[in-house]
Parts: structure tokens; C-alpha cells; sequence
């Protein structure tokens, strides 16, 4: 006989059809090409925390997605805290997008913020059907992640300003390439004026 999955109260995560997923943010910056990246990952996390506040205060809910950098044991809030004591663009991005207590996090292994992580039953539980993907880099694991999100049906928002690559050059084929086949909205997110 089958047994019923309990829930407790602290395990519902109530509904939200709108999830922003901050994709690799978090992010010590210690790859090829990361001088490359480091000014447009800056102002893509300057745009997305602006564009989280809005999302959160709008209901939405927040995922991080993050490398584990190959470290199985390995802890998000951990990662924030090492990433926010670097100097320099590992520092302004971790700080600038510190993770709230309501926020969500998944480790992820590989490119793809679905692959081999929990990330579509967290989905499936808010009840989500529109993620708003931001991050790092917009020619990889944004794209990967939004290739597998296109899969199982989400409407997919990129914000131009709110996700970066290596040059304008691949940032921009990248984002007519998921606009293209992925039919994902790429316009900018825009500040409301007060």
C-alpha cells in the first residue's frame, strides 16, 4: 500500500505564479573569462535586484540557482558569505542580492539549473507558470536553464539588462537565439519611476 507524502506547515510554500530564478549570481568569479563578464554581471545584478524587489513585492517568489562549484557538501548561505567577504564584483554582486529568509536556493551540478536538482518540484508546488530568468552567463547556464524550462511548458521572461556574457556580441546572439526558438520575452526590465 502506497503512503501519502505528509506536509507539514513549514514544508508549504505556498502559490506563486510568477518565480524570478537568480541563476549563478552568487558567484566567486574564478573562471576564464571572468574579467570578460565582471562589469556586466555587476550592472545585470544591479537591474535584477531591483527586478526581485518588484517580482517579490508583486507575490512572486525568488530562486537562487547556483553552482556547487563540485563540492557536495557544499552550502549556499556559505557561498554568500565567502562571495560577500571577496573584494571587488564577487563582493558587490553577493551583497547587492543578498537572499532573504523567504527565498529558495538549489545547488545545482551542471549547467542547467533543472539538472539534477529539485527545481521542477519546487516549481510544481508554488504553482508557477511564468519564471523570469536572470544571471550568469546568458550564452550558458541561462540558456541551458531556459531550454529546459521551454520543455515543461513555462513562460519564460530574460531581461536583457538583468543577465550577462563574456561580450555584447554573445550576449545578444544568445538572447535572439532564446527569443527565437524558446519564444522567450528579452525585453529590458525597466524601473517604475516614483
Amino acid at each position: 500500500m502506497a503512503s501519502k507524502t505528509r506536509h507539514t506547515k513549514d514544508s508549504d510554500l505556498g502559490r506563486s505564479a510568477t518565480v524570478i530564478l537568480l541563476i549563478d549570481f552568487i558567484n566567486p568569479l574564478a573562471f576564464d573569462g571572468a574579467d570578460e563578464i565582471a562589469a556586466a554581471a555587476v550592472e545585470a545584478a544591479r537591474a535584477t535586484a531591483a527586478l526581485k524587489a518588484r517580482v517579490l513585492a508583486d507575490g512572486g517568489r525568488c530562486i537562487y540557482a547556483n553552482d556547487n562549484y563540485g563540492i557536495w557538501r557544499s552550502d549556499f548561505i556559505d557561498l554568500w558569505r565567502k562571495c560577500q567577504d571577496l573584494k571587488g564584483p564577487s563582493a558587490t554582486m553577493a551583497r547587492k542580492l543578498k537572499p532573504a529568509s523567504a527565498d529558495l536556493t538549489v545547488l545545482k551540478p551542471r549547467h542547467s539549473a533543472f539538472y539534477g536538482t529539485p527545481l521542477n518540484l519546487i516549481l510544481e508546488q508554488l504553482g508557477a507558470r511564468q519564471l523570469i530568468l536572470t544571471g550568469l552567463a546568458t550564452d550558458n547556464c541561462v540558456m541551458f536553464t531556459a531550454m529546459d524550462a521551454y520543455l515543461r511548458g513555462f513562460r519564460l521572461w530574460i531581461p536583457e539588462n538583468c543577465v550577462a556574457a563574456e561580450s555584447r556580441e554573445v550576449h545578444e546572439q544568445a538572447l535572439a537565439h532564446m527569443r527565437r526558438v524558446l519564444k522567450a520575452d528579452v525585453r529590458a526590465f525597466r524601473q517604475r519611476k516614483e
